[in-house]
């Protein structure tokens, strides 16, 4: 594995630029070669970095600085932080007054079954019906009875302290429990929310903003916040995530770090090679099989952590150096993409560096 290189673009396409006729707005072309560090914060990995192959620029986000993202799309959906492995359990009120308790089993790990509903199904598809398909926050509807309280495991901190060479320590303390309840006014989200033992509430109105996938609130804090850059100016996001984990014949709750995930709603799309079938330096534009990115059109997890061991007894993790990725971008363009090193020159977990080239 070859470390110690310097991260910078390779080489860059001419930047003469021309008018765009609808827009009347500069083209700019895309990145031709580049070698990125997509550094999460190191082993506590606290930051969510966001990747747009097209320019790449790195968006780099504080993962506890959002519990709740309301979409902007059609439908009226909300997302919880899976980053913080938060989970959300429906009650059966209206009430947000009412005094509500903890419960522990609202978690994530591998005594919650992916069928109670408790987190966001991963694939990240807003749409479905619950039991661990689409959002654990039932569609939001225009019928205000219909629109229950939440209780709310708000997951936990990012971690700090610091763990042996080659591990992680995402989670540090519990960041302790809310109750929620949505409605609608108009276009617009109603957000209440208080502590469990709060006979009081507070409220906020939550717009759609249609630049960006969701708008960002922070119960925490109690203000929206930015935590995405706009739908179409990124294609991966370096993560920890709560995903699916198959486990004594069931579906459980997972947390891993070192996730990566594709904007599965902004179009980027991605399918996984093996270098036993094709070599990476030869793979061309005309060895592209269209086909191949319909998986990844309605489930962000395709690189997701296949794309490194996880080491065990005896064993640092690595990289997968058998396999690369070919990436269409949300602009159109295509890429095939490797990773070089899971860990920075001192050998700590947070310090993913990849390279990439436009395929022409």
């Amino acid at each position: 594995m070859k470390k110690g290189f310097f991260i910078l673009s390779l080489s860059v396409l001419s930047l003469a630029s021309c008018s765009s006729d609808d827009e009347g707005t500069p083209y700019v072309p895309p990145i031709s070669e580049a070698v990125i560090e997509a550094s999460t914060g190191g082993p506590n990995q606290q930051n969510q970095l966001y990747v747009d192959l097209s320019t790449s620029t790195k968006t780099s986000v504080a993962r506890e600085s959002w519990d709740l993202g309301f979409s902007s799309g059609s439908a009226f959906r909300v997302a919880i932080n899976g980053s913080l492995k938060m989970a959300v359990k429906q009650l059966n009120t209206t009430n947000i007054d009412e005094v509500q308790t903890e419960d522990a089993s609202v978690s994530v790990g591998f005594s919650t079954l992916a069928s109670l509903g408790y987190v966001d199904n991963p694939t990240g598809i807003l749409e479905g019906a619950g039991a661990g398909v689409g959002t654990a926050i039932a569609e939001i509807s225009a019928n205000d009875a219909d629109n229950k309280v939440y209780l709310v495991n708000l997951g936990f901190k990012a971690g700090t302290t610091t763990p042996n060479l080659g591990a992680v320590a995402t989670d540090g303390d519990p960041r302790g429990w809310k109750k929620i309840r949505i409605t609608r006014s108009g276009d617009n989200y109603v957000l209440q929310y208080a502590d469990l033992g709060a006979t009081t509430h507070s409220t906020v109105t939550i717009s759609k903003n249609t630049a960006f996938h969701f708008s960002f609130f922070s119960l925490v804090s109690g203000q929206e916040v930015a935590a995405q850059p706009e739908k179409n100016k990124w294609d991966l996001n370096f993560t920890t995530f709560t995903n699916y984990f198959p486990y004594m014949g069931a579906d459980v709750t997972y947390g891993y770090a070192d996730f990566i995930t594709t904007n599965v709603k902004g179009g980027t799309t991605v399918y996984e090679l093996l270098t036993a079938d094709v070599a990476y330096d030869t793979f061309g534009l005309a060895d592209v099989i269209e086909s191949s990115f319909t998986v990844s059109a309605t489930d962000q997890r395709v690189i997701g952590a296949n794309w490194r061991l996880g080491g065990g007894p005896g064993a640092l993790p690595s990289i997968r150096d058998d396999r690369f990725y070919i990436v269409k971008d949300v602009e159109g363009n295509i890429y095939k993409l490797r990773f070089l090193s899971l860990t920075n020159d001192a050998g700590e977990r947070g310090f993913p560096v990849f390279e990439y080239e436009i395929l022409n």
